[in-house]
């Protein structure tokens, strides 16, 4: 991946210092900014990352010691539930629920 992709792909920019993003810099050296290596940007983040090889698509998870959701408030959904009715997420509230959800892809 070259510098330019990764900072679009992901924010995080290459400069003399390191990886930045905002006001935050990581030690990071790259030989060469047209071939970063992945998995050492991802290990210099603290950041873990996913290789599918059969599709050749990268993920970089969120740092280590961070969560991936800003807040455990879910959105105000409604969704039709089994027989077909809509069904509101709002008429929970108060009530501790497990939400599953599911893709086939």
């Amino acid at each position: 991946m070259t510098a330019a992709e990764l900072e679009a792909e992901t924010g995080w920019h290459l400069r003399p210092e390191g990886l930045c993003r905002e006001d935050v810099c990581v030690p990071f050296a790259a030989a060469d900014p047209n071939a970063i290596d992945l998995a050492a940007a991802a290990r210099a983040l603290g950041r873990p990352l996913v290789h599918d090889a059969a599709h050749d698509l990268y993920a970089l998870g969120a740092a280590r010691g961070t969560h991936a959701l800003v807040s455990a408030v879910a959105p105000d959904l409604v969704l039709p539930d089994v027989t077909g009715r809509p069904f509101a997420l709002r008429s929970l509230r108060g009530q501790k629920a497990v939400v599953v959800a599911w893709a086939s892809w």
